[in-house]
Formats: structure tokens, C-alpha cells, sequence
């Protein structure tokens, strides 16, 4: 064969491998290696990295802000579970159901809490937990208009009230959940075809059971816990028909982290018998009362999308600082819990918390506007960030400085930072110096010759600013939650 015709040979050779590579490589049936990736990360490095992170629904029950707090069933039980390991809890909302195994199992997160059903077909992909919670499967379905007035007969007559009434009938829920199976499986069951229109990843039970509620739909399938509690919200809607045996609800873990999921189980076992698992869940599946009025509140960021009265002046004000919006309502949060008339310890007033002797030099006192506390407020985080500037160049690591300087004053957060660099450590790490000035009232290190400011109860300060942090990520979870769901 001649050079030229070898060349041909290899130039055919060669497009007939690009058009391979590109149906592999476009072909929706292959998945990729990226997303058969199963990382390794257990216990050891949870506790080790200090920090236990979390695929969590932002729904009613799940997860949500209410006047300026996170509050869920799911959130507060792993938050009861971070401190038991005594590490952070970072919340994920989860944006996409059929995504989140893939997340999980990329190590995205080390666990999904998202009132998920125990089955066999995830146990392929995943692990469960010991059961959360114990519930059922039942058909959400629109009461007739005239609802109020029947008699229960009447009422119960006009409702579908057996796995038969639903033959031909066509109910939505999402492919990847356990419902879809069921519906397949009682089909089956009843001898005749019941129309199941899936939809998709982003559209959650709660959602589905709205488009029942304002009859966008006519049928869907949820978890009895979370349906009647949409009852509380939608009476129009019936959630009795029950359609499958119980089901156990669990946290899912990677197949590979024994540890984790050991621990979750040892730790779960004790806590639910206690009294305060059982107030947990009844504040969340059986108070009626507190949910209609949470709601309700135009401070219910799941219904509102606002955290509090003073969003728009924080949104205006905070920019003049480059700072997010977000961080700097948590930090008022943090102050006075959006209450312009508090009257702290001390004479501390107003949204900002001012002594009066530094609110007096920003030209604020208790009769001031809430917009002249902001003002007030963000200009001495400027300054107390300028004075920072030099000393801590990372912009993300000098919120901490400036926030520990706002709490206790900036003298006893220097004296922490020479420590950290008497001892070796790098000075613009919040870890590092964060760690001395919590200690600050050890005598090893407030008697330190490089200590100018003496005795600090600098734990209440890193307390303080890990919780406004903490806030702050609560947040920032909401508002993107609400964009995504604007767009």
C-alpha cells in the first residue's frame, strides 16, 4: 500500500472514530462515567472535615425560612444528628429529584432526607437508613365544589373510595418515585389500565398536590404524612384512599458508607424514643394550628419569598458595602430579630443593636428609623472592614473578622489573631484565629504577653458569628429556591 493511499485509510479510520465518539458520547442511553461515579467519604472524614452535608426538600414539613428562621422536620432532625457528631449541618435543597442519587453518589452531599420510601429498586443504587418515619400511599383527589354542604354519605359517594375506582382514571407522578411503580403494580392488581402521566424531576409531591388543589390535575399520588398535612392548607382536597401496605421512610446513603449509616441508625434508635422525637413530629404532622398560621405570615419565605419586614432597605444598603443581602439579614436577624423597638442588654438599640455611645458617633438613637439603623449599621461594618483590609487580603474570610469585631470589638479579635501567629498558625484563617478567641478565657492565653485586651468570653463570639454564617447559607438557599421557582 503507498503512503498516500495509507493516509486515506487512516483519514477514514479516524472519522469513523469521531462519529463513534460522538453517538457514544451524545447517546442518552450510555450514561457517563461522571455519573456512575461512586466516591468514598464515611464517617471518619464527615467528623474529620467537620462538616455533615445534607440533600434536603425545601417544602412545608421538609425545610423553609419562617420569620427569619430554619425550621423543617427533616432540617431540625439532622441538625439534632450534626450536633450528636458535633460537626456543621450544610443544607442542599434539592432542585431535581431524579437527580439526587447521582448527587449523593458523587459525593455531592453524604445524605438525602427527602421523605424517601425504602425499596428494592434503590437499594441497586443506594442505602437506607433504619425507618424515620412509618406512612402509607394514598390518592390525592379534588372534593366536588359543593363540598361543605353534603352529608357525609353523599361526600364519601362522590369520591373515588377503592384501588378500583381507579381503573382508566389518569393520575400524575413523578417516573422516578415509588408511586410510579405502585400505580404499575396496581394496574396489574385491579385487572385494567390506569393512565400514569409522569412529569418531571423539579415537580415535588407538595406541587403536584397543588395542581390537585387548584385542578390543574385531578389525581395524584403522595405520602399519607405529607398529604394530610395538605389537607391543612387545601380542605378541598381528599387524601383517604389509601393504596399500598405501609411504607418506611428513611435517610439515604451511599452503599458504601457503613460507618455513617451505623451511626445514624445507633443514633436514631435512641432519639426516637424520646419525648422530644415525638414533639418533633407532632409540631410538624399534627399542629394544625401552628401551620395554618406559618402558612399565613407574610414571613413564610416558602409562600412570601420575603424574610422580613426590612428586605428592600437591606438589599439598598448592603450593596454600598458589597456585601450579599442575605448575609447582612442575618446578621440583623442575629441583633434583634427584625425588631426595630428592641432594647437590648446594655442600652442596645434598634435593627442594628447600637450602644449608645458608638450609635451616638453614627448619628442614631432609639427614636431613629429602621433605615437610619441600616445606614448606621453599614457604616460601621465599613469601617470595621477597612480596618481589616490590611490584615486578612480573602474578601470571604474577612466577613468573619469584621462580624467576631462587630459582636466584641475588634481589640479582642487582634489579640486572637497574634496568637494564631505566636503559635504558627496562618493569622487570616477564621479557623485558626477563631479557635483563640474562643479560648480567650482560658488563662493560657488571655495572660499571653501578645494579649493587649485581656479576659474574653470569646466562645459567645465565635458562637456568634458561626450561627450568622449558618444563617446566612439558610438564606441564601431561599432566594435561590425562589428564583428557580420564579423562572
Amino acid at each position: 500500500m503507498s503512503l498516500a493511499s495509507m493516509n486515506k485509510y487512516s483519514k477514514y479510520l479516524f472519522l469513523l472514530f469521531l462519529a463513534l465518539s460522538l453517538y457514544c458520547c451524545n447517546s442518552t442511553d450510555i450514561p457517563s462515567k461522571h455519573e456512575n461515579t461512586v466516591i468514598y467519604k464515611d464517617l471518619d472524614s464527615i467528623v474529620s472535615d467537620g462538616k455533615l452535608r445534607a440533600l434536603v426538600n425545601y417544602g412545608h414539613t421538609s425545610y423553609f425560612i419562617y420569620k427569619g428562621n430554619p425550621m423543617g422536620f427533616e432540617y431540625e432532625l439532622l441538625k439534632k444528628y450534626a450536633q450528636h457528631l458535633g460537626v456543621e449541618l450544610e443544607v442542599i435543597p434539592i432542585s431535581n429529584m431524579d437527580s439526587i442519587f447521582v448527587f449523593l453518589n458523587q459525593g455531592d452531599a453524604d445524605i438525602v432526607a427527602a421523605n424517601l420510601t425504602i425499596t428494592q429498586e434503590r437499594l441497586q443504587e443506594i442505602n437506607f437508613t433504619e425507618p424515620v418515619l412509618i406512612t402509607k400511599q394514598v390518592l390525592v383527589q379534588r372534593k366536588p365544589e359543593n363540598w361543605r354542604s353534603l352529608s357525609k354519605k353523599k361526600l364519601a359517594d362522590s369520591l373515588l373510595h377503592s384501588p378500583l375506582d381507579l381503573a382508566n382514571k389518569t393520575i400524575h407522578v413523578r417516573k422516578g418515585s415509588s408511586f410510579f411503580p405502585r400505580l404499575k403494580s396496581l394496574s396489574n392488581e385491579i385487572g385494567a389500565p390506569i393512565n400514569i402521566k409522569t412529569v418531571s424531576g423539579e415537580t415535588t409531591m407538595e406541587l403536584l398536590i397543588e395542581d390537585v388543589a387548584n385542578k390543574r390535575i385531578d389525581y395524584t399520588i403522595a405520602d399519607k404524612n405529607i398529604a394530610l398535612v395538605s389537607q391543612w392548607q387545601y380542605p378541598g382536597i381528599d387524601a383517604s384512599l389509601v393504596i399500598s401496605l405501609d411504607q418506611k421512610i428513611a435517610w439515604a446513603t451511599r452503599n458504601n458508607s457503613d460507618s455513617l449509616t451505623q451511626s445514624i441508625n445507633n443514633w436514631l434508635s435512641d432519639y426516637q424514643k424520646t419525648r422530644q422525637f415525638k414533639m418533633l413530629y407532632s409540631k410538624y404532622f399534627k399542629n394544625e394550628k401552628s401551620f395554618i398560621k406559618r402558612v399565613s405570615h407574610k414571613y413564610y419565605t416558602l409562600e412570601s419569598g420575603q424574610i422580613s419586614p426590612y428586605d428592600e432597605l437591606i438589599k439598598k444598603h448592603a450593596s454600598r458595602i458589597h456585601w450579599d443581602w442575605e448575609l447582612l439579614a442575618a446578621l440583623i436577624y442575629q441583633e434583634s430579630h427584625f425588631n426595630n423597638e428592641t432594647i437590648g442588654w446594655g442600652g442596645s438599640f434598634g435593627l442594628m443593636q447600637f450602644m449608645p455611645n458608638t450609635g451616638a458617633k453614627y448619628g442614631v438613637d432609639t427614636n431613629s428609623s429602621a433605615e437610619a439603623n441600616i445606614i448606621a449599621g453599614t457604616k460601621y461594618l465599613q469601617k470595621l472592614d477597612n480596618m481589616w483590609k490590611p490584615h486578612v487580603s480573602d474578601s470571604v474570610e474577612r466577613v468573619k473578622f469584621v462580624l467576631a469585631s462587630y459582636n466584641v470589638g475588634p481589640g479582642h479579635v487582634f489579640d486572637a489573631q497574634r496568637l494564631a501567629r505566636k503559635y504558627s498558625e496562618d493569622p487570616e484563617l477564621w479557623k485558626n484565629v477563631g479557635f483563640y478567641l474562643k479560648n480567650k478565657s482560658n488563662p493560657k492565653y488571655y495572660r499571653d504577653s501578645e494579649v493587649k485586651h485581656g479576659y474574653c468570653k470569646g466562645y459567645i463570639t465565635y458562637e456568634y458569628v458561626s450561627e450568622i454564617m449558618e444563617r446566612y447559607d439558610h438564606y441564601k438557599n431561599m432566594t435561590v429556591e425562589n428564583q428557580l421557582a420564579e423562572n
